[in-house]
C-alpha cells in the first residue's frame, strides 16, 4: 500500500505537522528525507530495510559514500543531500553554544560533542576555546591518534588559547572503541592541561570522554 493510502495520521510528513518530529519513529523521519519508495516499497519500507542493513541511523548517517551508495535506493545525489543535513546540525549545535555560555547549555554541549566525535574512527583530541562568559569562541581538533600514542601537548593548547584570547576551555576526545571509561592517561593528560592553563590564568572547565552515545564528564566525576 502506497503511503498516500495510509490514514492521514499515520502518514511521517502529516504526522510531524501535528505532533512534532519528536514523534517520528527513525524510519519515519528517514522516509520524509528519501521522499519516495522503490518498486514494490514505500519510503517508509525502503527506510527500514536501510536501518536494517546498516545497522541504525547513526551508522547510516557516517557510513562513507561507497558504502551509503551500494544500499537500493540511494546514489550520490542522496548521499550529498545526507551529508548536508548532517553538517547543518552541527553548524546549528556550534550556533547554539555561540549564542550561550556553555554550562548554561550542558544538553546542548554534550549534542555538539557527540555530532563532531561520535562517528571518528580514530582518536580526535578536541578543544572548545571559551571566552569570559563561556560562550563558544572556536571548536578546534588539535591532535589525532590515541592519548598514548599520539601526542597531546598542553602548550599547544596554551599557545592556541592565548591566540584566541580563550578565558577557558573545555576539552573532549572519543574513544572509537565504544567505551567511554576515561583510562589513567586521560586523567594524567587533563592534570598536565590543567597545570599548564593555570599558569597563564585560563580555567579548565571540563574534559569529555565521546564513545558511541555517551558522553563522560571527567569533572562530573571528581577527576579534574
Amino acid at each position: 500500500m502506497a503511503i498516500t493510502d495510509w490514514p492521514a495520521d499515520e502518514r511521517p510528513r502529516e504526522k510531524l505537522l501535528q505532533r512534532g518530529a519528536h514523534a517520528l519513529a527513525d524510519a519515519e523521519l528517514l522516509a520524509i528525507f528519501l521522499r519516495t519508495g522503490v518498486k514494490g516499497k514505500s519510503a517508509v519500507d525502503l527506510a527500514r530495510e536501510l536501518l536494517a542493513d546498516h545497522g541504525g541511523l547513526s551508522a547510516l548517517m557516517a557510513a562513507s559514500q561507497e558504502r551509503f551508495c551500494r544500499s537500493h535506493g540511494l546514489g550520490d545525489a542522496k548521499f550529498v543531500q545526507l551529508q548536508a543535513v548532517v553538517e547543518m546540525s552541527r553548524r546549528y549545535l556550534a550556533e547554539d553554544l555561540r549564542q550561550r555560555p556553555v554550562f548554561a547549555s550542558a544538553a546542548t554541549t554534550r549534542q555538539f560533542l557527540l555530532a563532531q566525535l561520535r562517528q571518528e574512527v580514530r582518536e580526535v583530541f578536541a578543544v572548545l576555546y571559551l571566552d569570559n562568559q563561556h560562550g563558544l569562541l572556536l571548536y578546534e581538533p588539535l591532535f589525532y591518534g590515541t592519548i598514548d600514542g599520539a601526542a597531546v601537548y598542553p602548550r599547544e593548547i596554551a599557545r592556541r588559547a592565548l591566540e584566541l584570547h580563550a578565558a577557558a576551555l573545555i576539552v573532549a576526545h572519543n574513544h572509537p572503541s565504544g567505551v567511554a571509561e576515561p583510562s589513567d592517561a586521560d586523567v594524567r593528560i587533563t592534570k598536565r592541561i590543567r597545570e599548564a592553563l593555570a599558569l597563564l590564568d585560563i580555567r579548565l572547565l571540563d574534559h569529555c570522554v565521546v564513545a558511541g552515545p555517551e558522553v563522560i564528564s571527567l569533572a562530573e566525576r571528581g577527576l579534574l
